[in-house]
């Protein structure tokens, strides 16, 4: 699989920027179909870095309300990138 494919965007929030900061974690949004063998390989090869470990989770669509009607949004996965000591990946260099 074309890891451009495989990972889709990068977690940004609050609690993604501590682990960033703190343990040299790195979250992302990937296809609902990759593994971590694959995460792992895409990682590496689209941003030149060492992965130490990855962790993967399915996270659930909320469900949202306008007025009267209901709608869900979609169920998607994210892996937690642990990279190794002294590596580091910065998505806003120039800010």
């Amino acid at each position: 699989m074309n890891p451009y494919e495989l990972i889709r965007r990068p977690v940004i929030s609050e609690k993604t920027t501590i682990q960033k900061e703190m343990a040299n974690q790195i979250s992302f949004e990937v296809d609902k179909k990759a593994n971590r063998v694959e995460i792992l390989m895409a990682v590496e090869t689209l941003f030149k870095v060492k992965v130490e470990s990855v962790n993967t989770l399915h996270v659930k669509g909320k469900v949202k309300r306008r007025g009267r009607i209901v709608g869900k949004r979609k169920d998607w996965k994210k892996a937690v990138v642990k990279l190794a000591p002294g590596e580091r990946i910065d998505f806003f260099e120039g800010i």
